[in-house]
């Protein structure tokens, strides 16, 4: 069990919580949910034992081992994968190495030879003797090939070694599991894995994550960081955000029952009280009056940006035809012809796939081979997973920024599509080198809706964003009425915008009119 007692965490004047007492017992799975800023990550940490808290204490049950997902992508390069999975198990490896030193030695003693007993019957306790085994089975069910087993960590895709340190949290069964952003990077397949997963998973999760459909399967719990305090609900991240709303309309609905009965005491004590024979019950009044307290309604920290995708001109019946589009390494002899209502979901193992396939409908890189066409009605525009070319400036601000986009260039007008993403105010003037990967991708939202055509390509369009953002960019997918195309590692966003998927694996396509979720069956049945 992991328990936290009075903590509280403060950066100069800024309380992010104060007095937080929790409790995370085996069998539950936490999701740590907030506003941006709200100080999810930083608690997470403090978990952890890389913060120290202002004041109070966290406190680990004896011999209970916590493993944590590490952000350093970089920090293993010299190991290979299946070693970096093992490095999951700090005391197994700590053995191994004890085992072989003693084993090296010239003199070996019968003490050596009692201590190195001692080492094999925990190295099977740990089950040592299956650790490489099941450090491959994590990378081939995460989508690492066998053939990439043992290549070093420096040599492989940044989005492979996102798995290869997943992979590591997972190993060798730990007591507490933290999980900061696991899905980042994860392709829907792999996602759907760790779901799976930690369904199953019998001991301790906490988890911070801004995928809705994640929290939903895996959590069973829901910790709340807002206005400086944690509160813990049970249930999962939907059945929070239900009663939460739920439990705002009887407040309000309380407050008005009251509000009209404060109105007719007080008319009847103005009408009232000034007359003997009715002085009693204006008295009477009086006190029920001051008895009656309206309900403090706090509203939420969380602010939701507005996403409202609009086009101009009409969608003719023609709207893309692609043949044979060939991307050497990547993928062969693609054909599709798009419809007009299309909102299709691409999904493949390799993300790179459909960054490049994106890439070259966008007309940002050539293709190998075939051919691809618009209708002449088509305007397109396209919203990359690398933005960073967009932010080379060091000296424009965001209303500059965004000004070459707009027909209208007035100010205000500039200023109002800022407000819409969040940037009010003076947070309008910000310089765009000083964005987060959240703020940026904000910025490329409202650049998107400035410039929309009538299609839209949209290559993981939620990473970075908050779960506030999430839900908006969610709700303008659903409500945009052009073509759209997309991929995404967030499932509840697939399943509810995409009424289309294709699926690209090498020279096999996988193209149906489905959801999301009839797609994984029939992947499961029939791929």
């Amino acid at each position: 069990m992991l328990d936290v007692a009075n903590v509280s965490m403060q950066f100069g004047g800024r309380v992010l919580f104060k007095d937080v007492n929790l409790q995370f017992q085996k069998g539950n799975c936490y999701g740590i949910i907030g506003a941006n800023g709200a100080g999810k990550s930083t608690f997470l940490k403090i978990i952890s034992g890389e913060l120290e808290p202002t004041s109070g204490s966290v406190t680990l049950t004896e011999h209970e081992r916590m493993s944590i997902l590490k952000q350093n992508q970089n920090a293993y390069d010299e190991f290979t994968l299946v070693d970096c999975v093992m490095q999951g198990h700090p005391r197994l490896i700590e053995i191994m190495k004890e085992k072989d030193e003693l084993y090296a030695k010239l003199d070996f003693t019968e003490e050596d030879g009692i201590k190195a007993a001692e080492l094999e019957n925990e190295f099977a306790e740990l089950d040592g003797w299956e650790a490489d085994a099941n450090a491959r089975n994590f990378l081939n069910s995460l989508g690492i090939s066998e053939d990439k087993h043992d290549l070093l960590m420096g040599d492989i895709d940044a989005k492979d070694k996102v798995k290869v340190l997943l992979a590591q949290a997972l190993f060798g069964n730990p007591d507490i599991l933290l999980l900061d952003e696991p899905t980042n990077n994860l392709d829907a397949l792999a996602t759907t894995w760790l779901e799976n997963f930690l369904y199953s998973f019998e001991n301790t999760v906490i988890i911070v994550s801004h995928d809705r459909h994640f929290l939903n399967k895996v959590c069973t719990r829901i910790c709340d960081v807002d206005y400086g305090k944690i509160n813990l609900y049970v249930g999962n991240y939907e059945f929070w955000y239900e009663s939460n709303i739920l439990l705002q309309k009887q407040m309000r609905d309380s407050n008005l029952k009251k509000e009209q009965r404060i109105k007719e005491l007080q008319d009847f004590i103005a009408r009232f009280s000034a007359n003997a024979s009715k002085s009693k019950q204006a008295t009477s009044r009086k006190k029920e009056l001051e008895k009656i307290n309206l309900e403090e309604i706090v509203p939420s920290s969380r602010v939701y940006p507005f996403i409202d995708f609009k086009y101009e001109r009409d969608i003719g019946n023609d709207v893309l035809e692609v043949n044979d589009l060939t991307k050497n390494g990547l993928f062969h002899d693609l054909s599709f012809t798009l419809r007009k209502g299309d909102k299709v979901a691409f999904i493949a193992k390799n993300s790179l796939v459909l960054t490049s396939l994106f890439n070259i409908l966008s007309k940002v890189e050539e293709q190998d081979k075939g051919t691809f066409k618009y209708g002449i009605t088509i305007t397109s525009s396209y919203l990359p997973s690398d933005n960073s070319s967009y932010f080379t400036s060091n000296d424009v601000n965001l209303v500059e920024w965004l000004r070459p986009y707009s027909k209208d260039q007035n100010e205000s007008y500039i200023r109002g599509w800022l407000g819409r993403m969040l940037f009010s105010n003076e947070e309008a003037l910000k310089m765009v080198n000083v964005l987060s990967g959240g703020e940026k991708v904000r910025c490329m939202l409202a650049k998107t809706m400035l410039t929309a055509g009538n299609l839209i390509i949209m290559d993981d369009p939620t990473n970075h964003l908050d779960l506030e953002s999430i839900t908006a960019l969610n709700k303008g997918m659903i409500n945009y009425k052009g073509v759209l195309l997309f991929t995404s590692h967030d499932h509840e966003l697939i399943n509810t915008v995409a009424n289309r998927i294709i699926y690209i694996d090498g020279t096999k396509v996988f193209d149906k009119y489905c959801t999301y979720d009839e797609f994984l069956e029939l992947y499961q049945k029939e791929l």
